[in-house]
């Protein structure tokens, strides 16, 4: 079911733009190849008051998650990524109104993420509840596809690391052979999050739902090798 256009979302969006790029191109394409033509680096010592290490999450829909890691780790810049200005706007409200300024947005495709950001410069990147597209012929539209993984491994420093989390097992199944593949070390792997006893959980919006109907979390931690060596 498609989400009702907010009210006033021009305004809305203007009224947070001191936290949000807004990508110009055209996401109908999804055209990794013309992603990058022009680079448009973020100046990030600008946009983050605080120099600190950056982590990514791709997905974040209305912020839930965003919101809560900004707060409880204020020695981390996140930067937040969501497709739809309709449900981005929300995100970024909530995080104007916690004064989380090592928080901040982009408007657009994972795909675009270079054009924004240079190679190397991630040391995290969270996909949590990512749409698993379970239909075969979309499967080049999951984020851990192996074009999206060759992506984070660009923009991820030597160690950096991937957290996914997902209620979907098909899409968890998907990702461990993905990441594999790409040569990423799989670590912490969990087929019920909320029964395994791990510390430190940030729940999403669409987490407690399913979790509430008695559904099991998957989660996995995915370590981009050091050159040289194994990504400790």
């Amino acid at each position: 079911m498609r989400m009702r256009r907010k009210k006033h979302l021009e305004d809305r969006v203007a009224a947070v733009s001191d936290v949000l790029l807004i990508s110009e191109i055209d996401e109908d394409q999804r055209n990794f190849q013309t992603a990058v033509l022009s680079p448009e680096y973020i100046e990030l010592e600008k946009w983050f008051p605080h120099r600190a290490p950056l982590y990514l999450e791709i997905g974040c829909g209305k912020g839930g998650f965003a919101a809560e890691f900004a707060r409880t780790h204020p020695e981390i810049n996140l930067l937040a990524v969501e497709k739809s200005a309709n449900v981005i706007v929300s995100a970024c409200e909530k995080a104007i109104e916690q004064g989380l300024d090592n928080l901040r947005f982009i408007k657009c495709g994972a795909e675009y993420l270079p054009r924004y950001l240079p190679n190397g410069t991630v040391e995290r990147i969270f996909l949590n509840f990512s749409c698993p597209f379970p239909k075969n012929r979309y499967a080049s539209h999951r984020l851990t596809h192996p074009r999206f993984l060759e992506l984070y491994k660009a923009l991820l420093a030597p160690g950096g690391e991937i957290h996914q989390k997902t209620d979907n097992r098909g899409l968890f199944e998907f990702s461990i052979e993905a990441l594999s593949g790409a040569g990423f070390r799989l670590q912490n792997i969990s087929l019920d999050l909320h029964h395994s006893g791990f510390e430190g959980n940030i729940e999403t919006e669409y987490e407690r739902k399913f979790a509430s109907q008695g559904l099991p979390i998957y989660r996995l931690e995915a370590v981009l090798p050091r050159k040289g060596g194994e990504g400790e």
